[in-house]
């Protein structure tokens, strides 16, 4: 069985805990500003353990450097006691990512090709989100932004980037952050785009996003790594781990464009349309080192080979039981569907 923690996990303390596994890893995380879910993950590594490098990905590059020195200074005053060389920096590089156009993906990924001194990615965190956009807005490709987002471009991003992560030593890690929204909508399969905006609902097209989150992770471990839930230790050659995640409630950039009185009841009224408990509970938030803590366990946690596709939360592997966690998102065959269509969107089959 997997080891778990629970709710009071840190990205602190798990970084701590799994040092021997972070050392050396090539880190791979889309969505890093300051202040978010994505820089604490990264923060903590380089507090609490010694990756070889950490790239950080997003679209401003002013952004991406603030948390490269944030990086560089909890690297200086690292705690990791059993790490070698933890006088030395580590080392972190910038990669410019505009995940609203296909394009700039297919770019931001031939650059990270041209890399040669990084023949391998060990763990990529494709991160990146937003949430709830309140006007139906297109990406450059024409597709609905959250969907666009969230999903398509890290979709076209990492199998784009495949070569290098199946090249690492165990076969590589890829981390989709989810949420427990995906309980707001599945796949739309007949009106996934919102018929150019006439249905369009914010809080079911974010609901949509984060289901494909978790069918990626499904498709990609049954494609890559046997995803049946079985071990990938089965074989002599290292497969593909992928998980996918909800960091929980964190008050961080993603939601500081919400109108916390209309807009979160209008996500009430649609919880409880859907019959959820949701609807007419209070909201449970946690801090920034709590939700990036589910980031370090999926990345690193050596036992969740054994339930690979996994979604997890709280630093543990969710319960259909008990957690919010919907058929919809964890289904093979709407996994597979969901990769047949996002072939279809970004123009590009992918047979590894």
């Amino acid at each position: 069985m997997p080891r778990s923690f629970d709710a009071s996990a840190t990205a602190a303390g798990l970084a701590q805990d799994l040092a021997a596994h972070i050392a050396d890893k090539v880190v791979l995380t889309t969505g890093v500003s300051p202040n978010s879910i994505g820089a604490t993950f990264v923060e903590a590594l380089a507090a609490h353990a010694r990756p070889r490098l950490l790239i950080l990905a997003g679209r401003s590059l002013s952004k991406l450097q603030q948390t490269a020195d944030a990086v560089a200074v909890a690297s200086a005053s690292s705690s990791c006691s059993s790490c070698s060389s933890s006088s030395s920096a580590i080392e972190t590089r910038l990669l410019q990512l505009d995940l609203t156009s296909l394009d700039a993906v297919r770019t931001a990924a031939a650059v990270v090709h041209g890399w040669a001194d990084v023949p391998a990615i060990d763990v990529l965190v494709n991160n990146a989100g937003v949430m709830a956009v309140s006007d139906y807005t297109l990406s450059k490709d024409g597709v609905e932004l959250q969907f666009a987002v969230n999903h398509l471009a890290h979709f076209l991003f990492t199998n784009l980037l495949m070569g290098k992560i199946v090249a690492a030593t165990d076969g590589g890690r890829v981390v989709n952050v989810s949420s427990d929204g995906h309980r707001l909508a599945p796949i739309r399969w007949g009106d996934w785009n919102f018929r150019d905006g006439k249905t369009y609902n914010k809080w079911q097209a974010y609901g949509q996003s984060k289901t494909a989150n978790m069918l990626f992770s499904v498709a990609l471990a049954a494609k890559l790594g046997g995803g049946d839930g079985s071990s990938s230790s089965s074989s002599d050659k290292a497969t593909l781990l992928a998980f996918s995640l909800h960091p929980g409630v964190v008050p961080s950039n993603l939601g500081s464009h919400l109108d916390w009185e209309n807009d979160i009841a209008d996500l009430r009224t649609l919880e409880a349309s859907l019959g959820n408990a949701q609807a007419w509970q209070d909201f449970k938030f946690v801090t920034e080192q709590e939700g990036a803590a589910t980031h370090v366990y999926a990345a690193f946690e050596p036992s969740l080979s054994e339930r690979n596709g996994a979604y997890l939360q709280e630093s543990r592997i969710a319960d259909p039981w008990t957690d919010t966690v919907r058929p919809w998102a964890t289904d093979k065959t709407e996994a597979m569907r969901l990769w047949k269509l996002s072939e279809q969107l970004v123009g590009e089959e992918f047979e590894h």
